[in-house]
């Protein structure tokens, strides 16, 4: 699977009011980046916080020297952030994880090493042998799995876990899959649909993934449901009735 080496992955990472979360989960990724090698730049994307989310980013420059923090002038939300942090990320990788340390830096890791061994995509599952949920609300996690399922059906896919924000992808993919449209959560099934519909490599691996420690939730489960129909329906439609003509060349 021959592909071109990589020399630096990006971790982006959006975050609105997380001014509590995000020293240690910084803080974690990068000595857990480090410590196994891997070069490295945490994009951390301020979404309109009305905390002290900026300052702290500020403060923690000092001490994280691969953290690269901007600000999402708006319009916000968490699609808008992530895409915003794509923009303006300088590696040929890159990662998208959680500010709140529900997503294992471990896992990032093994996601860099199997984009290395030449994976157009890497996306983790947490139910599969392996996998793992700590503390997941038990609404959310039934309304997690009938989305999924669903998806999988759909799609036609042996992905399980496609909602999931924490994936990994080539420079290549992320560019092969603009424009984007999702603004919101919705965008975590958007990027590996069109990745995997427009031709991208792509293999799965057990992940864990616990709850937050600190602040709220940000995904509204009621808010999100036509949303996520939205963009999978327009996946779907470019899947069946495009001829191919978005595919990786």
């Amino acid at each position: 699977m021959p592909s071109a080496p990589l020399h630096l992955f990006s971790i982006v990472i959006p975050a609105r009011d997380e001014q509590d979360s995000l020293p240690p989960t910084l803080t974690d990724i990068y000595e857990t980046l480090t410590r196994e090698g891997v070069p490295h730049e945490i994009v951390v994307v301020d979404d309109g916080s009305r905390d002290r989310t900026w300052t702290v980013l500020q403060e923690l420059k000092q001490k994280i020297p691969t953290l690269a923090p901007v600000q999402n002038p708006g319009p916000h939300g968490f699609g808008r952030a992530v895409v915003y942090g794509l923009n303006h990320m300088k590696g040929d990788a890159c990662a998208i994880m959680m500010a709140d340390a529900s997503d294992s830096p471990a896992d990032a890791v093994k996601y860099w090493r199997l984009l290395n061994a030449g994976w157009d995509c890497a996306f983790g599952s947490r139910f599969v042998k392996g996998g793992e949920v700590i503390d997941y609300p038990r609404v959310k996690l039934f309304v997690n799995r009938l989305a999924n399922f669903l998806v999988r059906i759909g799609f036609n896919i042996p992905l399980n876990d496609t909602t999931n924000a924490f994936k990994a992808y080539r420079r290549t993919v992320i560019d092969g899959c603009r424009p984007f449209l999702a603004p919101h959560f919705n965008l975590t099934v958007e990027i590996p649909l069109k990745a995997i519909v427009r031709g991208y490599t792509w293999t799965v691996m057990p992940i864990s993934w616990r709850n937050r420690k600190y602040g709220e939730a940000k995904l509204k489960i009621k808010e999100m449901g036509s949303r996520y129909f939205f963009i999978c329906a327009y996946v779907w439609l470019e899947k069946y009735f495009s001829r191919g003509d978005y595919r990786k060349k």
